[in-house]
């Protein structure tokens, strides 16, 4: 795509699976238009990941301005409804808005459902739940209206829904139903939808694996080891879990390399399908 065929007064939206090139395409459209990059991926958020999640680098934050990266510590609760608040504190300025988490894109440009708080002990509850009778389990307690529209393979958008419906006596489906007017409607922005080829974009993230753990993903991994929670959202980075029992002697590096490339692969292969059901009427980037 030539970035003359991008405008350059609509804010840009550009989502896109991991490792796809969503970030050098935001770079420069940045430096073109004079925008503020604003990060959209739910991992890139949190201040002890860099490296494996592939953030934006040190120059390149020198270089343009970015936001909404590395602000928030790896245990303080960080939701798409945070996200949003964010990111409406910046619309007085031109944006490129860029990551691969779908839900956030949605919660942007359709709107999302102001729901309560679930309270600490909920979701305590809804853990040892999870653990000991599955998303199954979960998913066989929601209400139908809510089970009918949730993915039931994800087990964490089916454990949200279960803390829910568990703290308000409301399924999350009727929250929904009342959902405000979106900060972005569709119509405003220009949506752009990267659809690389899968072969091509499985080899970048061998690639891009192995030079992560060149670049200090294991170091990265070690800071991370004391404390190591994984239930918290910030463990869910793709890599963490196998570096981590690496560290802890479980696997080899080779074999914590193959599972974390492995597991990027099919998150990939998640992330297109997702793209393809619930971006139908954004422009498509067929890559490479």
């Amino acid at each position: 795509m030539k970035l003359n065929s991008i405008s350059r007064q609509a804010p840009v939206l550009i989502a896109g699976p991991t490792a796809s090139g969503k970030s050098s395409l935001a770079m420069e459209l940045a430096a073109r238009d004079g925008r503020v990059i604003v990060n959209a991926d739910a991992l890139q958020v949190y201040d002890t990941w860099r490296v494996l999640t592939a953030r934006p680098t040190l120059a390149d934050e020198a270089a343009l301005p970015h936001a909404l990266y590395g602000h928030v510590a790896r245990t303080q609760p960080y939701s798409v409804g945070h996200w949003l608040r964010d990111v409406a504190a910046l619309l007085d300025q031109p944006l490129v808005i860029v990551g691969g988490t779908g839900l956030n894109f949605t919660a942007l440009t359709r709107g999302l459902a102001v729901v309560p708080e679930v309270p600490p002990e909920v979701r305590t509850e809804a853990d040892f739940r999870h653990a000991g009778d599955g998303i199954a389990g979960l998913l066989a307690e929601l209400d139908p209206e809510t089970a009918a529209r949730i993915d039931p393979q994800n087990g964490a958008r089916v454990q949200r829904a279960w803390e829910v419906q568990r703290a308000t006596g409301r399924g999350l489906a009727s929250w929904q139903d009342e959902t405000p007017p979106p900060l972005m409607p569709l119509p405003e922005v220009e949506a752009i939808v990267l659809t690389p080829d899968p072969d091509w974009l499985n080899q970048r993230i061998d690639r891009r694996f192995a030079a992560m753990i060149a670049g200090g993903a294991l170091e990265e991994a070690r800071a991370n080891l004391p404390g190591w929670t994984p239930s918290l959202p910030s463990s869910r980075a793709i890599g963490g879990p196998e570096l981590i029992a690496h560290l802890r002697g479980g696997l080899t590096l080779f074999e914590a390399t193959e599972a974390a490339t492995l597991a990027s692969r099919q998150y990939a292969k998640r992330q297109r399908t997702w793209f393809r059901s619930n971006m139908k009427t954004w422009r498509q980037l067929s890559l490479p």
